[in-house]
């Protein structure tokens, strides 16, 4: 099939959205696609004029905002491949990121900035303030001098007007060219640079307008919640919504559930991309209280009022997310069970999406009005799926995707490429699911390692026991998850606490403090909530690699 050039679309919906409102930082400013245009032309001529070649990595690190947005559309309609960084990664994360991508340029956000240091990033030329682009670093004479000349210079290339007919932006030579590298992880040793071609980023876009196009219209309001870095908000809160003619609000500090169901009353959407802690929080928080009373419960009991009293509890929840939605797209982790039982019974409209980050991201959804609950919907189109099992509809086995949303492979890393896609293109997920006669897809559990946090983080155990490993008195460790929480499980070093003469309760406080360090060492979302010590060795393989599965829920 013929798929049309991905900077070609987004310099086409600049033109044809001009006047409109583009970009808005919640309480704060607001650009509108012609502010866009300008910076975007302003930072191409700062790359061009330091000597960013196309093809050179350009790194984002910092919160969601109008301001990230923009380098993020400069460096892909300059050529560049961008390189959007978590920012709640560590600083080591970052280092490691920047330094393995081989970074030339990185944007950062105001708290990003203070926390890093430049020198353990050697190969970057330049560090630029996100807010006001503004050099933090400069090692280059001619970024130092682009920067300070920009307004002059601009001026010079467009002395009357910067107009419609000047915004020309690069045309990438193939769709499997390289757009951008999203790291799912950031430690060394454990990171994986996802390599998303442009193909990839069209498809995930042709898809959303297939699906939610027509109900969310040109000039629609939407709320960015979760981190732009991560695959599901680039492409369902930001690309498919600025290449729609939509108006996207920032929530650009970190949005507690009391800011976000303020905005949402605010700002009210037409869309709600979420994960399930937000949908949780705001549930629990604003409807539970009004429906778990005595006199609720009883009317909820009577089967011939109960239809209207759910119908009501449904305008509720409508309203509590702004009340002018289509759907709730809901992705990123597992649902919970009560919430999810609970909207089902109101017939609120949600659904259920399923992806990763190396299919930038989606796989599977269905439309609320088609969606069946407990699954995550069907392949979506320019995707099939297959179930790697003898009977896919009863027996669970992995879940296999291919076609245009599939990424090129891992950066510098040619084995695990090989692991995960198979000589006939097949993606091989790690999870496992059935898929029933109708091609609904449902997830049963996964058979890699990655844990999901409550916001659709990607938490790797293997990172938290690398270094909780290396602690005082830790033999082996193993990281469960119990529901929103995680646990390390510690076979102690015995031996040596019986040389040094502690006793259980000594041992005890030295997790306690093993537990403290270890969490000021990770993101916030890999934090251990206790530390469990076990009384015998883990179980393990002929390989000695430790039978996880054992220790799982």
């Amino acid at each position: 099939m013929q798929i049309p050039g991905f900077n070609a679309i987004i310099e086409q919906s600049i033109v044809n959205y001009w006047n409109l409102n583009a970009l808005t930082d919640y309480k704060g400013s607001t650009l509108q696609y012609h502010d866009v245009a300008r910076k975007i032309e302003k930072l191409h001529i700062l790359f061009e004029s330091s000597g960013v070649v196309k093809g050179d990595k350009i790194a984002l690190c910092g919160r969601n905002s109008s301001q990230w947005a923009v380098a993020f559309l400069a460096t892909l309609t300059y050529g560049a491949i961008a390189v959007p960084i978590l920012h709640e990664f560590t600083p080591e994360q970052v280092y490691h990121i920047v330094n393995h991508s081989d970074t030339k340029l990185l944007f950062v956000g105001d708290v990003i900035a203070n926390e890093i240091d430049p020198t353990k990033m050697p190969a970057l030329e330049g560090i630029i303030f996100n807010p006001d682009y503004s050099l933090v670093v400069s090692r280059s004479d001619k970024l130092t001098y682009a920067r300070e000349h920009l307004n002059e210079m601009f001026g010079k290339k467009y002395p009357k007007f910067f107009r419609k007919e000047h915004v020309h932006y690069y045309r990438e030579e193939s769709p499997d060219e390289l757009a951008m590298i999203n790291y799912t992880s950031g430690t060394t040793g454990f990171s994986k640079g996802v390599m998303i071609p442009y193909r990839a980023l069209w498809s995930n876009y042709d898809f959303a307008v297939s699906v939610i196009g027509d109900a969310v219209k040109t000039g629609s309001k939407v709320i960015s919640i979760l981190p732009m870095a991560h695959m599901y908000a680039m492409s369902f809160e930001f690309i498919f919504e600025f290449l729609h003619g939509c108006h996207i609000h920032y929530l650009s500090r970190l949005p507690s559930p009391s800011i976000i169901a303020q905005a949402y009353t605010d700002i009210k959407p037409s869309i709600v991309i979420s994960v399930p802690l937000v949908i949780e929080k705001i549930i629990r928080k604003k409807v539970f209280p009004k429906i778990q009373n005595h006199k609720m419960k009883l009317l909820l009991g009577m089967p011939f009022i109960n239809k209207k009293i759910n119908q009501k509890i449904c305008e509720q929840v409508v309203q509590a997310f702004g009340g002018e939605f289509y759907e709730v797209i809901i992705g990123g982790a597992a649902f919970n069970q009560e919430i999810e039982t609970f909207l089902r019974q109101i017939s609120f409209p949600y659904t259920v999406g399923y992806g990763t980050t190396e299919c930038a991201p989606i796989i599977c959804y269905s439309d609320w009005k088609t969606f069946v609950p407990g699954s995550c919907g069907r392949p979506v189109i320019h995707m099939e799926v297959r179930i790697d099992s003898p009977d896919p509809e009863n027996v669970p086995g992995e879940i296999m995707a291919r076609g245009l949303n599939v990424m090129l492979g891992y950066y510098k890393n040619e084995e695990a490429t090989r692991e995960t896609i198979d000589k006939d293109g097949w993606y091989h997920t790690g999870d496992l699911g059935t898929m029933d006669a109708q091609g609904n897809v449902f997830i049963k559990g996964r058979s890699k390692n990655m844990l999901l946090g409550s916001s659709g983080q990607n938490i790797y155990p293997e990172e938290i026991e690398d270094k909780l490993n290396s602690m005082p008195l830790v033999s082996e460790s193993v990281v469960v998850q119990e529901g929103d929480k995680l646990i390390g499980l510690v076979f102690p070093d015995n031996d040596e606490a019986q040389n040094m003469g502690l006793n259980s309760e000594d041992l005890q406080g030295v997790m306690a403090q093993n537990r403290k360090d270890l969490n000021t060492l990770i993101p916030t979302y890999c934090h251990l909530a206790e530390i469990r010590l076990v009384d015998e060795e883990f179980e393990k393989t002929p390989k000695k690699s430790i039978k996880r599965y054992k220790y799982t829920n």
